[in-house]
């Protein structure tokens, strides 16, 4: 009985293939004379520019935190000595200085950080050290800063 079952689905999907027809897809159509020929102008016209709206930042009396800010070097810059020592923040790991400058504008600096004319070596307990540029006349090339007690 098995048997039978099984030549009767063989012969069913044999008709069923059959009726389906088991010609190949018609090929692709052959490229005309014409389509050999280069393109039009209208064609080969560029795409379309992509237009992407920026949003707009509103400043609202701040500065921009998008536009690049501009250090000033020399005499009208920043200068470590201008600088007051705010504070001292310690970690297990990290010690870090708060400095602020004369325009109220607070630094947040660790070893190794340049501000103005200097970078800052070492954070004391109660300092910090910088190695400034030399300039003519000054007796050493390190400003201290001291944590002001008040």
């Amino acid at each position: 009985m098995h048997a039978h079952r099984g030549m009767l689905m063989s012969v069913g999907l044999a008709v069923t293939l059959g009726a389906c027809g088991s010609t190949p897809p018609p090929a692709p159509p052959k490229p005309s004379a014409a389509a050999s020929q280069p393109a039009t102008a209208a064609a080969q016209a560029p795409p379309a520019e992509v237009v992407v709206a920026v949003p707009k930042y509103e400043t609202k009396g701040l500065r921009d935190p998008f536009e690049t800010l501009e250090v000033r070097e020399g005499s009208g810059g920043l200068t470590v000595a201008a600088t007051r020592l705010t504070g001292i923040v310690r970690s297990n790991r990290v010690a870090l200085a708060l400095v602020e400058a004369p325009d109220g504008i607070g630094y947040i600096l660790k070893p190794g950080d340049t501000l103005g004319d200097g970078r800052l070596l070492e954070i004391g307990s109660d300092s910090v050290v910088f190695m400034v540029a030399p300039k003519s006349g000054a007796p050493s090339n390190r400003v201290v800063l001291r944590l002001a007690i008040n």
